[in-house]
């Protein structure tokens, strides 16, 4: 399967492959976002040397599978196997002087679970980077993990001997909307743009999740046969995912569930109430590292200088809202939920979320794609807004969002409550022009409502 998308990525790849320094790269991003299919297409896993950690296991193991991957790579059958990390390393660098290529790439994939406890992984890796790979230009050595807390904290944060040792950093993030499409038609999946969209507010842009869509069945048989029917393929994902990045995971999932009962998000005295912390320190780092890896959002509201955390990872929403529930009931299926109001209530919360993650192409749409913004929801106990975009051009945008099967028709209520917004925002910002912008799923339907109060209409198609 080709690439889709990454390409940025692929340009700082080749930028960094075509130096003539040595290069010192971590890639990280959520587990089975592709970080790893990255690296091995654009090279087309022409590697000096490549090994990847294996899960929850003990030095002991990791340490073999390590020099079987440095025999693999040339390591004469008659060296000694390592009984540390050191060891482990100086054989590497056996491997590297021995082998002919110009550039000489190192690839060390699921680098967090080699640092197993006392097995001092991290000191031997700043020893072979500081005393001799960072003193050889034609090294790349690139390191990735889907533990993105540990890789901030280990390698691209540390303090000690690897301190801004890191050449480059790359965080790999989900998929657009719009690359979604293309990955979709790689497969044979054609939908139409709403069905597009709706995978997307389930599975979130994850390749591999959406690499286990089947093109013959319609997307609720594909949710059913996923995540509702027995042994669905991703039954256990939820605990397996959270498992994969994180040590006792069960804070950090209390942590998510509570962010799923609020749509706003909660502030983190809030959320230390919540869940009866006593130590505001750990929940902090809690906080941030699941922001790292893209679970939740921090932001600041207008009025407002608490930090607000939202949990905005659509895979993780929908588990809480339909599978964790749901799925327990006899002979429950996606297809069967369609058109309830469950279902209308979560297609609503999500498309707003969906439109969040695209802001990029919301600003691009609306031509202020080079303005400085600060975008949020805005709950004052009162008065509810879907988006606010609070530009620096003296301009904010009010963003209604509206999922709707069809064109949507503005009524006399809609205008009522528009108009009181609008001034209400206007009472905020004396200094400010306020525009309206309605997004919905295909449009307006055009009548004096319309014409009257709203100054930009956004659809799907904007998003893509």
């Amino acid at each position: 399967m080709k690439l889709i998308g990454r390409e940025e990525e692929c340009r700082e790849l080749k930028r960094l492959y075509e130096s003539r320094d040595p290069e010192f790269v971590a890639i990280y991003g959520r587990r089975r976002i592709g970080k790893t299919f990255l690296v091995k297409e654009f090279f087309q896993n022409k590697f000096t040397f490549y090994t990847s950690g294996l899960a929850r296991c003990g030095m002991k193991d990791q340490l073999r599978n390590f020099y079987e991957s440095l025999l693999q790579y040339g390591l004469p059958a008659s060296s000694k196997r390592p009984s540390d990390w050191f060891e482990a390393f100086d054989l590497l660098k056996e491997v590297v002087e021995t082998s002919g290529s110009k550039r000489k790439v190192l690839f060390i994939d699921e680098l967090p679970w080699l640092d197993t406890q006392k097995s001092k992984f991290v000191t031997a890796l700043d020893r072979f980077w500081n005393s001799w790979a960072s003193e050889h230009p034609e090294i790349m050595l690139i390191v990735c993990g889907s533990a993105a807390s540990w890789m901030v904290k280990n390698i691209i944060k540390n303090r000690g001997g690897l301190h801004n040792r890191i050449t480059s950093k790359i965080r790999l993030m989900p998929f657009s909307l719009s690359e979604t499409k293309e990955f979709l038609q790689s497969k044979g999946i054609i939908w139409d743009i709403e069905a597009i969209a709706e995978t997307y507010m389930i599975l979130g842009g994850v390749p591999y999740y959406l690499g286990l869509l089947d093109k013959n069945r319609s997307l609720y048989r594909n949710i059913d046969e996923l995540f509702f029917k027995e042994n669905a393929k991703l039954n256990d994902e939820f605990y397996d995912l959270y498992d994969s990045l994180f040590r006792k995971s069960y804070d950090y999932i209390k942590i998510i569930e509570l962010l799923a009962k609020k749509k706003s998000g909660y502030s983190r005295t809030e959320i230390k109430d919540g869940l009866k912390y006593k130590d505001g320190g750990s929940l902090t780092r809690k906080l941030n590292e699941l922001e790292q890896c893209g679970f939740i959002r921090k932001y600041s509201s207008l009025g407002n200088t608490r930090n607000i955390y939202q949990l905005v990872d659509f895979y993780s929403l929908f588990y809480f809202q339909f599978v964790k529930s749901m799925s327990k009931l006899d002979n429950f299926s996606w297809s069967g939920i369609i058109g309830t109001h469950p279902y209308s209530t979560w297609i609503g919360l999500a498309f707003e979320r969906l439109c969040f993650s695209q802001m990029n192409r919301i600003r691009a749409a609306l031509g202020i794609g080079r303005v400085v913004c600060r975008t949020y929801p805005y709950y004052d106990g009162k008065m509810q807004l879907d988006m606010v975009i609070d530009r620096q051009d003296r301009s904010v945008s009010l963003c209604e969002i509206k999922w709707s099967e069809r064109k949507y028709a503005l009524t006399s209520s809609d205008k009522t409550k528009l108009s009181e917004r609008k001034e209400a925002l206007r009472n905020i910002y004396k200094n400010k022009s306020i525009f309206i912008v309605f997004i919905t799923t295909s449009g307006l339907v055009e009548n004096d409502y319309t014409k009257a109060n709203i100054n930009d209409i956004l659809t799907l198609s904007s998003l893509l």
